[in-house]
């Protein structure tokens, strides 16, 4: 058999290509085939799981007033679905200088419940920006005070990941086993929220187990790919930049005919893998328009890996900080992937005009892809050495590391700003498009809160175990 071996480009500057490859040290999955065991069989749901939710619905008990904790509930539930509630409804717990006012201090219920509701909060409404600072604070110095295990849990909870920066289902979790410690919690609410829980995870596993025997023999993470619903490919950081140069002009040609016979293997195989792809999800479609978009969309994404390797190759170029952010900000794939998530919604849910909007780079797609990269390149020199947008701050703008720092937390912040006021009222698409937008957000949140957690899926472990594996117990 014959093996493939790549010419040896010139030595570059002292270094051979080895040293100038940026390819990370990425972690293997350490799930393997585990999930193909959750087949039909296993992930059956039974009639009766159905039904129980449905008998304790007509079951409720609830105690309305306007305290602290009723009113900032009421504000994030009626934010999280569009309706912009305005901030004014607060103004009677600050003084006249917007300060909210020292009583407050003690009620750590109120405190938590406006914690989450502020997080809803949009550009140039401070008394919400006053609200998460007040509120963290003295959550923080109340955690070790508080007699509620329950109550001190969900605090601890949210100061680590507030409810609208996490995942809903892991969220829910959590919360599920934070409220069953509560003495006064409603059992049949509690019963409701577990059966719900358990009903869908089975419905991830059969996915898995789907998922796990399709792509049993590449190395690739599947466990965690699903967790967070997105993939990477390193091909990029890997190949020569001639390689790649054929790769590139060859995906945006895009003839299927092509096959790439004069480059490496790997590159023909990754080649061959990506239009056969998006070819079976043609034909399964019938042809449908919107896997067009989809393929646009890819072709972007592969084009912006090419232009950041182009910089590693000119001398390690550190680009402006505007030119690194229009390259790298479509290389996260949050582009590609919101549009291409919107492929299997179906016509009754996606229009023309919803593809035609999303692929014209709307403020709420920008906002979430330039969070996952200002995140991401927080914890990126653990794995990789490239340029980020922390090297662009502090050569552009003569920043210290750590003040470049504070600029890209604050830039995260307004990101979160922009996500929130794309989804309030008039907006240009559904609440179901806008949240698969914000969905992705929210897993670069969380994948980047402890260092690169899905580089390392021993970081997320856990998590895929509390999501995919664990039952909650009944």
């Amino acid at each position: 058999m014959e093996i493939y071996s790549p010419p040896i480009p010139a030595i570059k500057n002292g270094k051979s290509l080895d040293e100038i490859r940026k390819s990370a040290k990425f972690h293997p999955s350490v799930w393997g085939d585990f999930f193909l065991k959750y087949d039909s069989d296993k992930t059956k749901i039974t009639n009766a799981e159905p039904e129980e939710p449905a008998r304790m619905k007509e079951r409720k008990n609830s105690k309305d007033n306007e305290d602290l904790r009723t009113l900032s509930l009421r504000f994030r539930l009626l934010r999280q679905h569009g309706y912009n509630v305005p901030c004014d409804v607060f103004r009677k717990f600050t003084d006249s200088e917007g300060n909210y006012a020292a009583s407050l201090q003690i009620n750590v219920e109120g405190l938590l419940s406006l914690y989450e509701a502020a997080h809803l909060l949009k550009h140039d409404v401070e008394i919400l920006d006053r609200a998460i600072e007040f509120c963290s604070s003295h959550l923080r110095a109340s955690l070790h005070k508080v007699a509620s295990v329950s109550l001190s849990k969900r605090a601890g909870e949210a100061l680590e990941m507030p409810n609208r920066w996490s995942l809903t289902r892991l969220g829910a979790r959590k919360f599920i086993s934070a409220y069953q410690e509560d003495e006064s919690h409603n059992a049949t609410l509690l019963n409701f929220a577990k059966l719900d829980f358990n009903h869908l995870q089975k419905m991830h596993q059969r996915e898995l187990s789907d998922a796990t025997r399709w792509w049993k023999k590449l190395d690739n993470n599947i466990a965690e790919m699903h967790f967070y619903g997105f993939h990477r490919d390193d091909t990029y950081e890997y190949a020569t930049l001639d390689e790649l140069r054929i790769l590139t002009d060859a995906i945006e040609r895009w003839d299927v005919n092509e096959t790439l016979e004069d480059s490496p293997p790997y590159v023909q195989t990754l080649y061959k893998n990506l239009i056969d792809t998006y070819t079976e999800i043609e034909d399964e479609m019938g042809e449908s328009y919107c896997v067009q978009y989809a393929i646009q969309e890819m072709k972007k994404l592969l084009q912006s890996y090419f232009d950041e390797v182009k910089w590693l190759y000119n001398d390690n170029y550190i680009p402006t900080l505007e030119e690194y952010l229009k390259v790298s900000v479509i290389s996260t794939g949050y582009m590609m992937m919101s549009t291409t998530s919107l492929v299997g919604m179906g016509d009754d849910q996606v229009s023309k005009k919803d593809f035609d909007w999303i692929v014209n780079e709307p403020l709420i797609d920008q906002a979430s892809a330039l969070l996952a990269r200002l995140l991401d390149d927080f914890v990126g020199d653990e794995y990789e050495e490239k340029p980020s947008s922390i090297h662009c701050y502090m050569r552009q703008y003569g920043l210290s590391e750590d003040d470049a720092r504070g600029q890209i937390k604050q830039r995260v912040k307004n990101a979160w700003k922009d996500m929130n006021q794309e989804c309030l009222e008039s907006t240009p698409a559904s609440m179901p498009i806008l949240m698969r937008v914000i969905n992705l957000a929210r897993a670069a949140q969380l994948i980047y809160s402890d260092g690169d957690c899905y580089t390392d899926p021993n970081k997320s472990k856990e998590w895929v175990k509390m999501l995919l594996i664990e039952a909650v117990e009944i």
